[in-house]
């Protein structure tokens, strides 16, 4: 017994001696120091998407939204063989159709062969949390892109990288600025990892900086959030409102939004995405029939609008949904993976082609 003590004690000291060295061997850096990507506008608390005190009005449920870190990400390169970080979320706890690491953990990816790979996440373990996100990778400069939480607040990032190696910002990789704003969908409910919410893929698949104005249950064309949006400087509007937004809000506040985004911006092409099935209304007859109410008012309001004289004004369409065999969602509502897939699959086609037009497109 004695014998099995001693050793159990001996695996314990080289277990302790052994992180004790790696947390000495890792050198941090502030993330304010490399580039921050994905960023709408200023803001005094850096990881922040909008300066909600400059906009007084919006609803409360906005304005919290709006402290979430959604598609922001941390531009940088090293020759490390190695990358830890360090970071602080606020007190909130995962929603029950998302998991931990989407909703406030990291997402690493390294680009190889011209093309960002996944490659490691951070899994969050309470309100602030070190991790090392990969490790035992070959010697040589890597580029790297970490997305940060995509429902929770980031207080504080730091990354960390094997002593003596180098750590530099790398340079946007993401050209132009397409502004998104949407749902919870958007947002990127319920993706496994804050790296797979469509804005984020979209970006990646086309170069382009597609801006992550996702606002769960809370995108309803308020005119305070018009008023906001159109301050924000892109060269293209993508309007994913429509699934939080009842059939009298679409009819009501949609030509104010577009008329005001198209007031201050009036070369930007505004493209209007209609709202993806809900899985739950093949049964629930109530959700069902909302979301063909929506679809049907958003299309009238649409047209209208053209009929008005709107210019550069486009309707997508899901012509395909997510899918016929029904297994896109995570709760009837929300795509998992394959369902951000199959969007992907017929949403990217149409926004490239469309955005092509306006000579928005990566060199």
């Amino acid at each position: 017994m004695k014998f099995y003590l001693v050793k159990w004690a001996l695996a314990v000291l080289f277990a302790a001696t052994a992180a004790l060295s790696n947390a000495q061997s890792t050198v941090y850096t502030s993330a304010t120091e490399l580039t921050l990507v994905g960023k709408i506008m200023p803001t005094p608390q850096v990881y922040h998407r909008v300066d909600t005190a400059a906009y007084p009005g919006m609803p409360k449920a906005v304005n919290r939204l709006l402290t979430n870190s959604a598609g922001l990400a941390i531009a940088f390169k090293t020759n490390s063989t190695s990358i830890s970080a360090k970071w602080c979320t606020g007190p909130r706890t995962a929603l029950s159709n998302m998991t931990a690491i989407a909703y406030e953990g990291l997402d690493l990816y390294i680009k190889k062969d011209g093309r960002w790979q996944f490659a490691g996440v951070g899994r969050p373990d309470g309100d602030c949390t070190e991790y090392t996100l990969v490790r035992n990778m070959a010697e040589g400069e890597k580029e790297c892109l970490l997305y940060l939480p995509l429902y929770d607040e980031a207080t504080n990032l730091e990354i960390g990288v094997a002593e003596g190696a180098s750590i530099q910002p790398l340079p946007d990789p993401f050209e132009k600025r397409i502004l998104m704003y949407g749902s919870s969908i958007l947002q990127g409910a319920s993706a496994s990892r804050p790296g797979m919410a469509y804005p984020a893929r979209l970006s990646r698949d086309t170069g382009l900086n597609f801006l992550n104005l996702g606002l769960s249950g809370s995108a309803k064309m308020e005119k305070a959030v018009a008023d906001m949006i159109t301050t924000v400087e892109a060269d293209a509007f993508v309007l994913d409102c429509v699934p939080n937004s009842s059939p009298e809000e679409i009819r009501e506040r949609t030509a104010y939004l577009v008329n005001t985004i198209r007031q201050h911006h009036p070369k930007a092409p505004i493209l209007v995405i209609p709202s993806t099935v809900r899985e739950n209304g093949a049964f629930d007859q109530v959700i069902g029939n909302r979301v063909k109410a929506q679809n049907k008012q958003i299309e009238e309001e649409v047209n209208k609008l053209l009929r008005s004289g709107v210019k550069d004004l486009y309707l997508l369409s899901y012509k395909k949904q997510l899918g016929d065999d029904h297994e896109g969602t995570v709760d009837g509502s929300h795509p998992n993976d394959l369902g951000f897939d199959r969007m992907l699959l017929q949403l990217k086609p149409q926004i490239v082609s469309i955005l092509k037009k306006y000579k928005i497109k990566a060199d």
